[in-house]
């Protein structure tokens, strides 16, 4: 048999989280992100899910290729570009769309001679301060784009920084906005600003297109919960207790020693550990279910076990059902118990971890 852990992908949560996206940008369009191979939930499987979106975005070149081989045939978009002038006849072969954020994109854009027409988006840094032009330099870069012969549209975009913190301090979503709004005046093109946060909070700024991520696989960038979005998990990660100990007192659990028992205790270890993305820094006291009753992890977390206290769990045995995140225990809980963010999690799912879809 295999071992117990598993991790479900619920294709109808993706399906009702597009939806939810759609409902709040109704007159935009929407690029579904699939990066890191859909967040750890599967290209292939993003391609079904996502069927109703007007485009899908990623980073990797390979993914892009792999999108069209899996029977996608509306737009793809590569959000950080190509990454060497190679990367363009793949791209024009396959009509595949990329952002421009360097004077060095262009000249190779300008020496590469196409076999057919690429669509571009030109990227501003209007405050991320990662990728994109500045804004004194964001009109000289279209004008030679539209220079170029191959390069049939420009699609105007930024991304911001703090759209889920929209008064925060180090760059406010209305300066960013405003340095946007003031550099493309004037400037044709299509536009494309709103990230996840931007999509649930600031639908005022869905413009053209919108960039939904996170939210299309049931967390949230913050302000609000996830359920308090509307959004349905799309990933559960599930194992079963595969060992208990019964200890007393003063006795110590696990690497380290870390944890210490203050009364008796009965301890489950759990089929999961960090070479299966679990966070390895994730503290004592991080959420689990076991059998749908709420208990906590104890001790450090291992390669490939974690353990929890049974203690409170009438009935638990070898073999009961225990959740690390998904419809019962939201997985933002779980990664901030961590201190970390549910994108982390999402994308640590190691390959040894078996997966299905429902």
């Amino acid at each position: 048999m295999p071992r117990p852990l598993v991790a479900t992908i619920h294709l109808a949560a993706l399906q009702h989280n597009l939806a939810v996206a759609r409902s709040h940008a109704p007159g935009a369009k929407v690029w579904a992100v699939v990066k890191a191979n859909a967040y750890g939930h599967g290209l292939r499987r993003a391609v079904n899910a996502f069927a109703a979106a007007d485009g899908l975005a990623l980073i990797e070149v390979d993914g892009a290729i792999r999108l069209r081989e899996y029977g996608w045939t509306k737009p793809i978009l590569l959000l950080e570009g190509f990454f060497d002038a190679d990367d363009l006849p793949v791209c024009a072969q396959h009509g595949i769309q990329f952002a421009v954020h360097c004077n060095e994109q262009i000249d190779m854009l300008e020496k590469t001679s196409l076999a057919a027409p690429v669509d571009v988006h030109l990227k501003l840094n209007s405050g991320m301060n990662r990728l994109g032009f500045e804004a004194g330099a964001f009109r000289a870069a279209h004008g030679r784009l539209q220079a170029i012969p191959a390069v049939r549209s420009i699609t105007l975009m930024t991304h911001f920084a703090n759209a889920d913190d929209p008064v925060n301090a180090g760059m406010p979503l209305s300066e960013q906005v405003r340095r946007f709004t003031a550099a493309v005046e004037g400037v044709p093109g299509n536009r494309s600003l709103a990230n996840s946060a931007a999509v649930l909070t600031h639908p005022e700024l869905a413009c053209d297109w919108v960039r939904p991520g996170i939210m299309l696989y049931g967390s949230t960038p913050g302000g609000n919960t996830a359920q308090g979005f509307g959004l349905k998990p799309a990933m559960t990660l599930a194992s079963e207790i595969i060992g208990m100990q019964r200890i007393e007192a003063g006795a110590a659990i696990g690497y380290g020693s870390r944890f210490i028992a203050d009364k008796p205790m009965t301890i489950g270890v759990v089929a999961c550990g960090y070479a299966d993305g679990y966070p390895r820094h994730a503290p004592s006291g991080t959420p689990v279910i076991v059998d749908g009753h709420r208990t906590s992890l104890v001790g450090r977390v291992s390669m490939d076990m974690i353990t929890v206290d049974l203690s409170d769990v009438p009935g638990a045995r070898v073999g009961s059902k225990v959740e690390l995140w998904g419809n019962a225990l939201p997985i933002d809980e779980v990664a901030a118990a961590a201190g970390t963010i549910g994108y982390e999690l999402m994308c640590a799912l190691a390959p040894r971890v078996r997966v299905v879809e429902e």
